[in-house]
């Protein structure tokens, strides 16, 4: 696979990983129990590994790995502050209001992690 081909796929993977995310954290918040949706538990973690694979392999074709590069290593560490923010968003015996929270918390981790993609600096440009 190319490497323009593998970028796709791995933006194309982040994209639907955020919109399930997303999805997950709006019907938690409103009460539904999406858990229930077979498709709504599985399809995360099939994407998410599609998504780790597809950058593990983009870095090790550029060259571009995690703590020799400043902004890699910044989404690195964005993306576990994601998963930890998104666990807690998610977790059914949280209050409301505490998921609410977590999930924006959580979002603005995605949104940090884009923005470092796409400007290749932890600083997004302003240092």
């Amino acid at each position: 696979m190319s490497y323009f081909a593998l970028r796709h796929l791995h933006i194309s993977a982040a994209l639907l990983s955020i919109t399930l995310f997303a999805l997950r954290g709006a019907l938690a918040l409103y009460g539904v129990h999406w858990r229930r949706w077979s498709l709504l538990r599985w399809l995360p973690h099939m994407n998410d590994s599609v998504l780790l694979a597809a950058a593990i392999t983009l870095a090790w074709m550029s060259g571009q790995y995690p703590f020799q590069q400043a902004w890699l290593s910044a989404k690195v560490l964005a993306l576990l502050a994601y998963i930890g923010l998104g666990k807690l968003a998610l977790r059914a015996e949280q209050p409301q209001v505490q998921r609410l929270l977590w999930f924006i918390g959580a979002l603005a981790c995605v949104a940090y992690i884009v923005a470092v993609a796409r400007t290749r600096s932890p600083w997004l440009g302003l240092a």
